[in-house]
């Protein structure tokens, strides 16, 4: 693919992110995809054969990798565990503020939807789900509750990101981080 397609594929993607993130599955229409990227009906069809659900798993796993990379800043920089996880749910928390309160998780509101009805999305999410977790055991190494805990912080994480887009505030990111700090000292 020309240096033009990978443009418009990736174009393609960021709309669909973008309308996923803010309206879900099912504000992700094809016809909005297309108004919102500016790319030509047709390269939704060239680039995504297998149709929207192809489209909007691939921009779940792309924003999961974004999310990812979240996680790698306060685990580079040498943090404990609990600077660790301050440190993701700050970044959550201001990107949430900052957009408005409509990007709470780039996953969840799919696999509330679409997990239970397409199993090319339920995988999507459930890899993304998979390599947070992944990320949160690494840094969690030499604990003998690792896997655990580190699928109790995936849930706490998704739990305040909701509540903090219910009530449009950073009080349950801020309590969650409180807490899960206590938890791992």
């Amino acid at each position: 693919m020309g240096q033009k397609g990978s443009q418009t594929r990736a174009r393609i993607l960021d709309a669909t992110q973008e309308l996923v993130e803010t309206g879900g599955y099912f504000g992700a229409g094809l016809n909005q995809v297309v108004a919102v990227s500016g790319a030509p009906r047709g390269s939704l069809y060239f680039h995504f054969p297998e149709g929207k659900d192809q489209l909007v798993g691939e921009s779940i796993r792309r924003a999961g990798q974004a999310i990812g990379a979240a996680f790698e800043e306060p685990a580079a920089s040498g943090a404990s565990a609990a600077e660790f996880v301050e440190g993701v749910l700050r970044h959550l928390g201001d990107r949430l503020e900052e957009s408005g309160w409509s990007k709470g998780c780039p996953v969840a509101t799919v696999a509330l939807e679409m997990a239970a009805a397409s199993d090319p999305l339920q995988q999507a999410c459930s890899e993304v789900y998979a390599s947070w977790e992944d990320a949160l055991r690494a840094r969690l190494a030499g604990r003998p509750d690792a896997d655990d805990l580190a699928v109790t912080i995936l849930a706490l994480i998704e739990g305040a990101l909701l509540l903090a887009k219910a009530h449009r505030s950073r009080r349950p990111i801020e309590r969650v981080a409180a807490q899960l700090a206590a938890l791992l000292r």
